[in-house]
């Protein structure tokens, strides 16, 4: 019988896991080919975990079952949604068919707020974007970035979610979460409810920032159903990319808009250029501006205040 091609991610996928398993000397069973999934039993000497790859209408689903408070549900639950997911030996990365990509930009920036995105792809719309060019943002020139943004969204449509936290709002927010790991869970987690709410994607992939433990607590009724993977340089993965691209467009879109508002280029980044435009807006206008504008909790804010 002819696999299709949610099939044949699910076998590849299971391989995957097999690969990173047996590399960690840890015992499994042969895979099984169930109605739904393909499956495999983890074992130690005392506890035994069931993994299973589902491939259906909606894509491919990751599932651990067994004694969540376990040692080796515990140690599973770290290899299996750990780096190595997606890697094949060759370093081939294998994607989901559908799946949602999310990225921040601005975060490394004392000017300016911060911008997450998030985007919705399946094999047509990933296919479309990597015949664009859709790579990293951080490796693209910011006029490329504003061209490819367009293109993105032609492609992917209303499938994809922008989130703007303005420094004000930025400000709020770290003062009530207390450090940026959490702020920014809470906005990738606002973005994938966004972004599901006219998808069913069972899968997510962002860029790693914390423990993945943080967005799923922010997450609500839909988004706690998704499987979440963290990794860094997750930009590889397509849908990341594309999001990364967004979230860096919107980002150059307020720059450009706050210079010529207040009649000076703000600079990106943490420099000693952008020191010294901080202060040339607090000689023009008063320390009060810089609230509206900057991301107070960086040092520059102590040395200029």
């Amino acid at each position: 019988m002819e696999l299709n091609s949610v099939e044949i991610s699910a076998k590849k996928i299971i391989s995957s896991y097999i690969n990173v398993l047996v590399s960690k000397n840890i015992h499994i069973s042969e895979p099984i080919r169930r109605e739904f999934c393909y499956e495999i039993i983890i074992s130690d000497n005392s506890e035994k975990v069931k993994l299973q790859v589902y491939f259906g209408k909606k894509g491919n689903k990751t599932v651990l079952q067994g004694n969540v408070n376990s040692q080796l549900y515990s140690n599973l639950n770290s290899v299996i949604f750990g780096e190595k997911l997606f890697q094949q030996e060759t370093n081939e990365l294998i994607e989901p068919d559908t799946y949602i990509g999310t990225d921040e930009s601005g975060k490394g920036d004392y000017f300016g707020p911060l911008i997450i995105a998030g985007v919705f792809v399946d094999n047509n719309a990933n296919a479309d974007l990597k015949k664009i060019g859709v790579k990293d943002s951080k490796l693209l020139s910011d006029p490329a970035i504003n061209s490819l943004a367009k293109e993105i969204k032609k492609i992917v449509k209303n499938n994809f979610d922008i989130i703007l936290i303005s420094p004000e709002k930025y400000n709020i927010l770290y003062e009530q979460f207390g450090n940026l790991n959490k702020l920014l869970a809470w906005g990738h987690a606002k973005v994938i409810e966004n972004v599901l709410k006219n998808n069913n994607a069972l899968e997510v992939i962002s860029d790693k920032f914390g423990d993945e433990r943080l967005i799923k607590g922010f997450l609500q009724e839909k988004g706690k159903m998704i499987t979440l993977h963290q990794f860094t340089k997750a930009e590889r993965y397509t849908a990341v990319a594309a999001a990364s691209v967004l979230a860096r467009n919107k980002l150059n879109i307020w720059f450009e808009e706050q210079s010529k508002k207040i009649g000076i280029n703000l600079p990106k980044g943490a420099s000693s250029k952008v020191e010294e435009t901080a202060i040339e807006l607090k000689q023009k206008y008063d320390k009060n501006v810089l609230s509206s504008l900057v991301k107070l909790h960086f040092k520059t804010t102590k040395k200029l205040l």
